[in-house]
């Protein structure tokens, strides 16, 4: 088997950052730095920046060069309604079963999640995001609707992406409206009152992120994709 190239080994390097998230969309790809980082000049680098733009994983602009790409509007959107509503849901049917340990938990999480918000780090802080809200939906009772819970999470994972990136100012509103619903289940609050929080704490992450488009991208069919609140 012949050895692997310099370009295939550049490709790889960064394949594996835009996969497990390192290289979250957006994020700007500076070819000299990469280079540095092989310990070889910028020709295979660029070499593999192009066969990665060729499969959609990057773009490249003038005045910018080449960054992750961005996921299309209209998948980000479709996701985070959708979950907006099932996760709503299955966490209001889940509340009446989860026990004071599990809402312990829930909490050593958020807190967890607030110590990380001066040092931030939006990777960690969205694989925190999604153990503090498992422990709130996965003991819902009615299987088909975990499910869908699950596949609108596999499909954020598809993304690649922690919306915290590019609003990290919304990590810490997050972090309160976490509070905020833990408190509601353990006080027994009504379960549509519960659902309607778990749900318009999803879409205020969507309309973050809409937002951070609309003010600091020009017109396209492409936004930075969440990795969920």
């Amino acid at each position: 088997m012949s050895a692997e190239s310099k370009s295939q080994r550049a490709y790889r390097f960064i394949r594996e950052r835009i996969d497990d998230g390192r290289y979250v969309p957006g994020y700007r790809l500076v070819l000299a730095q990469i280079a540095a980082e092989l310990d070889v000049s910028v020709v295979p680098v660029r070499e593999a920046i192009r066969r990665l733009e060729a499969e959609g994983l990057v773009t490249f602009e003038r005045n910018v060069g080449a960054q992750v790409a961005l996921i299309k509007e209209t998948e980000y959107l479709h996701t985070m309604q959708t979950l907006a509503l099932v996760e709503g849901y299955a966490t209001a049917i889940a509340a009446p079963y989860l026990t004071p340990e599990q809402l312990d938990r829930a909490r050593a999480v958020n807190a967890e999640m607030r110590r990380t918000l001066d040092d931030f780090d939006p990777h960690r802080f969205t694989e925190l995001n999604l153990e503090f809200h498992s422990v709130l939906f996965e003991g819902c009772p009615n299987p088909h609707v975990l499910d869908l819970v699950h596949r609108g999470w596999n499909r954020m994972r598809v993304l690649r992406d922690s919306s915290f990136s590019f609003v990290p100012g919304r990590a810490r509103a997050s972090v309160e409206e976490h509070e905020r619903i833990v408190e509601l289940i353990a006080e027994g609050a009504d379960a549509l009152e519960v659902e309607l929080a778990a749900r318009s704490h999803r879409t205020a992450t969507l309309d973050a992120v809409l937002a951070y488009q609309a003010t600091h991208k020009p017109p396209s069919t492409a936004v930075p994709a969440s990795a969920t609140t």
